[in-house]
């Protein structure tokens, strides 16, 4: 099980209601390979070692993800269009597989409601955390306002076994993880090692029939270029970037 570090003693009653709150173990220190830290700046995600990625946490305010809201392209990127921002007004969208929240936190930029879901504990603390964070900052608050998480399985979402939406979605977006990419220069280092940490989605066929009973208008699912349909579905249109595809049902 992953541990939650605080890096001050300070931190200690915080790190602990951080672990009982995402299921994971509190420590004050650890030799893991991976381990959550918390700082009084944010949650980020360590690896043990030497030639490792550096800390990952979930950032909406800097970064990759500010330089995509400003000069992303707008409603006319391939990711809105797949998704129909170009043609319905504010839907709600749930992304069922959130990870990271970065193609989520483009949706809301772009007027959309959004619901991340996510099963993993540890990318659950991260984007729960980032979520926090980036609601205090000017800039996006009105953003993120239009952003809402929930801890679940998208596989059992609206199931007796699952999480029940009080609200049903016009759009399903699906990033499962593949399990076949290469590693490569193309894939960063913090991508490779937060992919190993969660797993591959080996299960994701089973996402796909289970949103398609839900979404009002499509669900989306966005697949490496060359990567089989998921469930062996054929989608109704396909929108191809250079590395990447949306398969549209």
């Amino acid at each position: 099980m992953i541990s939650i570090v605080p890096s001050l003693p300070t931190l200690n009653d915080q790190a602990r209601s951080l672990a009982d709150k995402w299921g994971l173990s509190f420590a004050k220190s650890s030799d893991d390979t991976y381990y959550l830290e918390l700082t009084p700046q944010r949650l980020q995600l360590i690896q043990s070692g030497s030639h490792v990625a550096g800390p990952i946490y979930v950032d909406f305010v800097s970064g990759q993800v500010a330089h995509r809201r400003q000069f992303g392209g707008g409603k006319s990127q391939v990711i809105a269009k797949a998704v129909g921002l170009n043609k319905i007004t504010a839907p709600l969208i749930l992304d069922a597989t959130a990870g990271m929240g970065k193609d989520a936190f483009v949706f809301a930029s772009l007027g959309a409601r959004v619901i991340l879901m996510e099963r993993s504990p540890v990318a659950s603390a991260l984007l729960f955390d980032g979520l926090v964070r980036g609601e205090m900052d000017n800039g996006i608050t009105h953003i993120i306002e239009r952003m809402s998480f929930i801890k679940g399985d998208a596989r059992l979402l609206n199931t007796d076994n699952g999480v029940h939406l009080k609200e049903t979605p016009d759009i399903i977006y699906l990033d499962p993880m593949f399990p076949h990419r290469k590693k490569s220069a193309l894939v960063k280092k913090e991508m490779l090692a937060f992919q190993s940490l969660i797993g591959d989605d080996n299960d994701s066929d089973e996402l796909l029939a289970n949103c398609q009973n839900i979404a009002k208008k499509r669900v989306v699912v966005k697949r490496p270029i060359k990567a089989p349909w998921l469930n062996d579905q054929k989608p109704t249109l396909t929108m191809k970037m250079k590395k990447h595809r949306f398969d549209i049902y």
